[in-house]
Protein backbone atom coordinates (compact mmCIF):
# COMPACT_ATOMS: atom_id res chain seq x y z
CA UNK A 1 0.00 0.00 0.00
CA UNK A 2 1.33 3.34 -0.77
CA UNK A 3 1.02 6.49 1.51
CA UNK A 4 -0.43 9.75 0.59
CA UNK A 5 0.62 13.13 1.84
CA UNK A 6 0.04 13.35 5.74
CA UNK A 7 -1.70 9.94 5.91
CA UNK A 8 -0.94 7.16 8.87
CA UNK A 9 -1.44 3.72 7.59
CA UNK A 10 -3.01 2.10 10.27
CA UNK A 11 -2.04 -1.38 8.55
CA UNK A 12 1.11 -0.45 9.07
CA UNK A 13 0.95 0.30 12.96
CA UNK A 14 3.19 -2.34 13.74
CA UNK A 15 5.72 -1.88 11.55
CA UNK A 16 8.29 0.82 11.97
CA UNK A 17 5.54 3.07 13.70
CA UNK A 18 4.07 3.15 9.68
CA UNK A 19 4.90 5.37 6.64
CA UNK A 20 4.59 9.28 5.99
CA UNK A 21 4.87 10.88 2.43
CA UNK A 22 6.99 14.01 3.46
CA UNK A 23 7.05 15.28 -0.22
CA UNK A 24 5.93 13.35 -3.64
CA UNK A 25 7.97 10.74 -4.14
CA UNK A 26 9.80 10.56 -0.57
CA UNK A 27 8.44 8.44 1.83
CA UNK A 28 9.60 7.97 5.24
CA UNK A 29 9.05 5.19 7.74
CA UNK A 30 8.17 6.91 11.12
CA UNK A 31 10.98 5.25 12.53
CA UNK A 32 13.90 6.63 11.48
CA UNK A 33 17.64 6.85 12.81
CA UNK A 34 19.63 9.25 14.22
CA UNK A 35 23.42 9.31 13.88
CA UNK A 36 24.66 11.88 16.27
CA UNK A 37 26.28 8.97 18.59
CA UNK A 38 28.08 7.37 16.26
CA UNK A 39 30.85 10.32 16.88
CA UNK A 40 33.40 9.90 20.05
CA UNK A 41 32.09 11.44 23.40
CA UNK A 42 30.41 14.76 23.78
CA UNK A 43 29.86 14.19 19.32
CA UNK A 44 33.18 14.57 18.89
CA UNK A 45 36.41 12.68 17.41
CA UNK A 46 35.76 8.93 16.03
CA UNK A 47 33.87 6.18 17.81
CA UNK A 48 35.09 3.95 20.70
CA UNK A 49 33.93 1.26 18.47
CA UNK A 50 33.58 1.69 14.90
CA UNK A 51 33.07 -1.53 14.16
CA UNK A 52 29.86 -1.69 15.97
CA UNK A 53 29.35 1.90 14.58
CA UNK A 54 29.43 0.09 11.06
CA UNK A 55 27.21 -2.53 12.25
CA UNK A 56 24.66 -0.67 13.78
CA UNK A 57 24.17 1.29 10.61
CA UNK A 58 23.73 -1.63 8.88
CA UNK A 59 21.15 -3.23 11.07
CA UNK A 60 19.63 -0.12 10.87
CA UNK A 61 18.75 -0.92 6.92
CA UNK A 62 18.19 -4.56 7.74
CA UNK A 63 15.23 -3.62 9.39
CA UNK A 64 13.89 -1.49 7.00
CA UNK A 65 14.27 1.87 8.15
CA UNK A 66 14.54 4.33 5.70
CA UNK A 67 15.50 7.44 6.74
CA UNK A 68 19.20 8.47 8.31
CA UNK A 69 19.59 11.71 10.12
CA UNK A 70 23.38 12.92 10.05
CA UNK A 71 25.13 15.93 9.72
CA UNK A 72 29.08 16.61 8.56
CA UNK A 73 29.23 18.58 11.75
CA UNK A 74 28.79 15.65 13.74
CA UNK A 75 32.53 14.84 14.67
CA UNK A 76 33.11 16.97 12.73
CA UNK A 77 32.78 14.69 9.64
CA UNK A 78 32.80 11.68 11.15
CA UNK A 79 29.66 10.05 11.28
CA UNK A 80 28.64 10.90 7.15
CA UNK A 81 32.37 8.87 6.73
CA UNK A 82 30.94 6.38 8.77
CA UNK A 83 27.87 6.17 7.03
CA UNK A 84 29.37 6.09 3.33
CA UNK A 85 31.59 3.31 5.03
CA UNK A 86 28.90 1.09 6.28
CA UNK A 87 26.30 1.47 3.24
CA UNK A 88 27.48 3.05 0.52
CA UNK A 89 26.39 2.48 -2.65
CA UNK A 90 22.99 2.83 -0.79
CA UNK A 91 19.85 1.13 -1.27
CA UNK A 92 17.17 3.29 -3.27
CA UNK A 93 14.99 2.82 -0.59
CA UNK A 94 17.32 4.68 1.99
CA UNK A 95 17.23 8.37 2.08
CA UNK A 96 19.84 10.39 4.30
CA UNK A 97 18.89 13.80 5.47
CA UNK A 98 21.11 16.42 6.92
CA UNK A 99 21.90 19.64 8.49
CA UNK A 100 23.89 23.03 8.28
CA UNK A 101 24.13 25.86 10.05
CA UNK A 102 26.70 24.87 12.58
CA UNK A 103 30.01 23.69 13.19
CA UNK A 104 32.81 22.40 15.44
CA UNK A 105 35.77 24.56 17.34
CA UNK A 106 38.68 22.99 18.34
CA UNK A 107 37.33 22.82 21.93
CA UNK A 108 34.12 20.97 20.30
CA UNK A 109 32.07 23.91 20.78
CA UNK A 110 29.13 24.42 18.15
CA UNK A 111 29.16 28.00 17.03
CA UNK A 112 26.78 29.14 14.04
CA UNK A 113 28.16 28.79 10.93
CA UNK A 114 25.62 30.34 8.61
CA UNK A 115 27.04 32.71 6.04
CA UNK A 116 26.18 31.86 2.20
CA UNK A 117 29.39 30.44 1.34
CA UNK A 118 29.70 28.62 4.81
CA UNK A 119 26.36 27.11 4.17
CA UNK A 120 27.83 26.20 0.53
CA UNK A 121 30.48 24.85 1.70
CA UNK A 122 28.71 22.66 4.63
CA UNK A 123 26.61 21.39 1.75
CA UNK A 124 29.68 20.37 -0.53
CA UNK A 125 31.30 18.53 2.27
CA UNK A 126 27.99 16.95 3.24
CA UNK A 127 27.83 15.64 -0.39
CA UNK A 128 31.63 14.69 -0.52
CA UNK A 129 31.82 12.57 2.73
CA UNK A 130 28.26 11.06 1.99
CA UNK A 131 29.35 10.00 -1.55
CA UNK A 132 26.36 12.13 -3.04
CA UNK A 133 25.64 13.81 -6.19
CA UNK A 134 22.41 15.36 -3.85
CA UNK A 135 21.01 15.22 -0.78
CA UNK A 136 17.36 14.47 -0.36
CA UNK A 137 16.76 16.61 2.25
CA UNK A 138 19.38 19.60 4.01
CA UNK A 139 17.77 20.84 7.11
CA UNK A 140 18.63 24.92 8.02
CA UNK A 141 19.90 24.72 11.82
CA UNK A 142 19.20 27.90 12.94
CA UNK A 143 18.78 28.37 16.96
CA UNK A 144 21.43 26.98 19.80
CA UNK A 145 21.07 23.39 20.88
CA UNK A 146 17.40 23.42 22.11
CA UNK A 147 15.52 26.67 21.74
CA UNK A 148 15.02 29.07 18.43
CA UNK A 149 16.42 32.46 18.27
CA UNK A 150 14.86 35.46 17.50
CA UNK A 151 16.08 36.80 13.59
CA UNK A 152 15.69 36.40 10.74
CA UNK A 153 16.79 33.29 8.28
CA UNK A 154 16.08 34.75 4.96
CA UNK A 155 19.84 35.16 3.91
CA UNK A 156 20.60 31.93 5.01
CA UNK A 157 17.60 29.65 3.76
CA UNK A 158 17.29 31.57 0.52
CA UNK A 159 21.09 30.28 -0.23
CA UNK A 160 19.63 26.66 0.26
CA UNK A 161 16.90 27.19 -1.58
CA UNK A 162 19.48 28.82 -4.49
CA UNK A 163 21.50 25.30 -4.28
CA UNK A 164 18.17 23.66 -4.39
CA UNK A 165 17.67 25.16 -7.79
CA UNK A 166 21.28 24.25 -8.83
CA UNK A 167 20.14 20.33 -8.20
CA UNK A 168 22.24 19.47 -5.15
CA UNK A 169 19.35 19.76 -2.65
CA UNK A 170 15.80 17.76 -3.06
CA UNK A 171 14.12 19.15 -0.13
CA UNK A 172 14.41 21.96 2.17
CA UNK A 173 14.00 21.47 6.34
CA UNK A 174 14.20 23.56 9.27
CA UNK A 175 15.29 22.71 12.66
CA UNK A 176 14.87 25.35 16.02
CA UNK A 177 12.36 27.86 14.92
CA UNK A 178 9.85 29.40 15.62
CA UNK A 179 6.50 29.49 13.74
CA UNK A 180 7.75 32.82 12.76
CA UNK A 181 10.46 31.54 11.13
CA UNK A 182 9.08 28.70 9.37
CA UNK A 183 6.48 31.16 8.01
CA UNK A 184 9.54 33.01 6.69
CA UNK A 185 11.01 29.84 5.03
CA UNK A 186 8.26 28.78 3.23
CA UNK A 187 8.01 32.07 1.67
CA UNK A 188 11.23 31.50 0.40
CA UNK A 189 10.97 27.76 -0.58
CA UNK A 190 8.70 25.00 0.26
CA UNK A 191 9.36 23.39 3.87
CA UNK A 192 9.01 19.38 4.00
CA UNK A 193 10.36 18.70 7.60
CA UNK A 194 10.81 20.87 11.22
CA UNK A 195 12.86 19.43 13.36
CA UNK A 196 12.45 20.93 17.03
CA UNK A 197 13.22 20.01 21.09
CA UNK A 198 9.89 17.94 22.08
CA UNK A 199 9.59 15.34 24.17
CA UNK A 200 6.51 14.56 26.91
CA UNK A 201 7.81 16.95 29.43
CA UNK A 202 8.90 19.76 27.25
CA UNK A 203 5.78 20.49 25.29
CA UNK A 204 5.99 24.14 23.74
CA UNK A 205 5.64 22.96 20.62
CA UNK A 206 1.94 21.08 20.95
CA UNK A 207 0.15 23.94 19.28
CA UNK A 208 2.81 23.93 16.23
CA UNK A 209 2.90 20.19 15.84
CA UNK A 210 -1.08 20.33 15.02
CA UNK A 211 -0.41 23.22 12.54
CA UNK A 212 2.16 21.77 10.73
CA UNK A 213 -0.26 18.48 10.66
CA UNK A 214 -2.96 20.52 8.97
CA UNK A 215 0.28 21.67 6.40
CA UNK A 216 1.34 18.35 5.99
CA UNK A 217 4.67 19.13 7.49
CA UNK A 218 6.67 16.32 8.80
CA UNK A 219 7.77 17.02 12.57
CA UNK A 220 11.14 15.43 14.05
CA UNK A 221 11.97 15.84 17.68
CA UNK A 222 14.81 15.59 19.03
CA UNK A 223 16.09 14.92 22.80
CA UNK A 224 12.82 12.49 23.29
CA UNK A 225 14.23 12.39 27.23
CA UNK A 226 16.25 15.47 27.10
CA UNK A 227 15.52 18.07 30.01
CA UNK A 228 13.41 15.69 32.29
CA UNK A 229 13.20 17.06 35.36
CA UNK A 230 14.59 13.61 38.50
CA UNK A 231 10.79 13.57 39.35
CA UNK A 232 9.45 13.39 35.77
CA UNK A 233 12.33 10.76 35.13
CA UNK A 234 11.05 8.64 37.71
CA UNK A 235 7.27 8.72 36.74
CA UNK A 236 8.44 7.86 32.66
CA UNK A 237 10.28 4.91 34.00
CA UNK A 238 7.89 3.34 36.49
CA UNK A 239 5.36 3.36 33.24
CA UNK A 240 7.86 1.57 31.51
CA UNK A 241 8.44 -1.04 34.16
CA UNK A 242 4.32 -1.35 34.00
CA UNK A 243 4.54 -1.84 31.02
CA UNK A 244 7.91 -4.34 30.59
CA UNK A 245 9.48 -1.58 28.37
CA UNK A 246 12.21 0.88 28.74
CA UNK A 247 11.78 4.41 29.21
CA UNK A 248 13.22 5.23 25.54
CA UNK A 249 10.29 2.81 24.10
CA UNK A 250 7.59 4.28 25.99
CA UNK A 251 8.77 8.01 25.57
CA UNK A 252 8.55 6.99 21.35
CA UNK A 253 5.54 5.48 21.65
CA UNK A 254 4.31 8.34 23.45
CA UNK A 255 5.28 10.95 20.54
CA UNK A 256 3.64 8.37 17.90
CA UNK A 257 0.95 7.97 19.15
CA UNK A 258 0.90 12.01 19.82
CA UNK A 259 0.69 13.05 15.77
CA UNK A 260 0.85 11.24 13.03
CA UNK A 261 2.97 13.83 11.10
CA UNK A 262 6.23 13.14 13.90
CA UNK A 263 8.75 11.31 12.29
CA UNK A 264 11.22 10.13 15.10
CA UNK A 265 15.03 9.89 14.53
CA UNK A 266 16.27 8.42 18.28
CA UNK A 267 19.94 7.57 18.03
CA UNK A 268 22.50 4.83 19.96
CA UNK A 269 25.72 3.33 19.08
CA UNK A 270 24.71 -0.02 20.23
CA UNK A 271 22.76 -2.73 18.22
CA UNK A 272 21.10 -3.57 21.23
CA UNK A 273 19.86 -0.14 22.49
CA UNK A 274 18.69 0.37 18.34
CA UNK A 275 16.56 -2.81 19.17
CA UNK A 276 15.12 -1.38 21.48
CA UNK A 277 14.04 2.04 20.51
CA UNK A 278 12.66 0.00 17.34
CA UNK A 279 10.72 -1.65 20.11
CA UNK A 280 8.81 1.82 20.83
CA UNK A 281 7.19 1.21 17.06
CA UNK A 282 5.44 -1.49 18.16
CA UNK A 283 4.35 -0.20 21.81
CA UNK A 284 0.77 -0.27 22.42
CA UNK A 285 -0.08 2.80 25.02
CA UNK A 286 -3.89 2.47 26.18
CA UNK A 287 -5.98 6.03 27.27
CA UNK A 288 -5.08 5.71 30.91
CA UNK A 289 -1.09 5.35 29.80
CA UNK A 290 -1.28 8.65 27.62
CA UNK A 291 -3.36 10.57 30.39
CA UNK A 292 -0.25 9.65 32.91
CA UNK A 293 2.04 10.22 30.08
CA UNK A 294 0.65 13.86 29.24
CA UNK A 295 0.54 14.90 33.00
CA UNK A 296 4.19 14.59 33.13
CA UNK A 297 4.44 17.92 31.49
CA UNK A 298 1.32 19.57 33.99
Amino acid sequence: MTATKGIFLMTDRQRLGGTYTVAEGLTFTRMGYGAMQLAGPGVFGPPTDPDEAVAVLREVVGLGINHIDTSDFYGPHVTNQIIKEALHPYPDSLHLVTKVGARRDADGGWPHARTPEELRQAVRDNLSNLGLDVLDVVNLRVGGMSRSEVGTLKEQFTTLAELQQQGLIRHLGVSTVSAEQIAEARSIAPVVCVQNFYNIANRDDDDLIDELAKQNIAYVPYFPLGGFTPLQSGVLTSIAVRLDATAMAVALAWLLQRSANILLIPGTSSRVHLLQNVAGSSLALSDEDVAELDAIAA
